[in-house]
């Protein structure tokens, strides 16, 4: 399938989605990993977790970047250099990467599942829900909230926000595709833009400054 899906947010920042549906050896094709990124590839188990891996270097080269570009942090948050961000996420069939010039970013595909339904008190105050019209309704809203709310913690990029207390998600419409988010932790607040899409059973959130 290769490229699935490009979006322009603005002159600066793009976000890329990939549907996974070649083989590794496909995959690898036109790939240079690292000694350290080829590793962590063949000890990967799983094989959809290979092809996640292996489709986002492929989205990197759609930006003109490479294996060796990406550099992590011990929190494990990806980063470039020359004042370039990126997030990037895994769902399932799905790979997608934000990139932008200017600012910070952050990414999440979901796959929309009702176990979501079982974890919701911890991330929102389900609650505020109740008004839906129905199961399948709640489902994709609370995906989106939690998408949100992982684009955010991946903008934060360390490991101590919590979801239900320090970020919160601004209502919104389904035909919005947009609304806005804030963390709010100890002496740091700040309002991000989110905007979110629906394909095939999944949702993909981003967040930028």
């Amino acid at each position: 399938m290769a490229l699935y899906k490009t979006i322009t947010v603005n002159n600066f920042t793009k976000v890329l989605i990939w549907k996974i549906e070649e083989t590794i050896d496909s995959l690898k094709e036109g790939l240079f990993l690292t000694s350290n990124s080829e590793s962590r590839l063949q000890a990967m188990k799983s094989e959809i977790h290979q092809k996640g891996f292996l489709s986002i270097r492929q989205l990197l080269k759609e930006v003109g970047l490479q294996d060796a570009d990406l550099q992590y942090d011990e929190f494990g948050k990806p980063h470039l250099d020359k004042g370039r961000f990126i997030s990037i996420t895994h769902s399932f069939e799905f790979t997608g990467i934000i990139f932008s010039y200017t600012d910070i970013v952050g990414i999440d595909i979901e796959k929309q599942r009702d176990k979501i339904l079982k974890i919701a008190h911890k991330f929102t105050p389900i609650k505020e829900y109740n008004t839906l019209a129905n199961t399948e309704a709640i489902i994709r809203k609370l995906t989106i909230v939690w998408g949100a709310k992982e684009s955010l913690y991946k903008i934060y990029g360390k490991k101590k926000l919590r979801f239900l207390e320090n970020i919160y998600v601004e209502d919104f419409s389904f035909d919005d595709a947009k609304t806005t988010a804030r963390i709010s932790y100890t002496d740091f607040s700040k309002d991000y833009n989110i905007e979110f899409l629906e394909f095939e059973g999944f949702t993909c959130v981003f967040g930028y400054e």
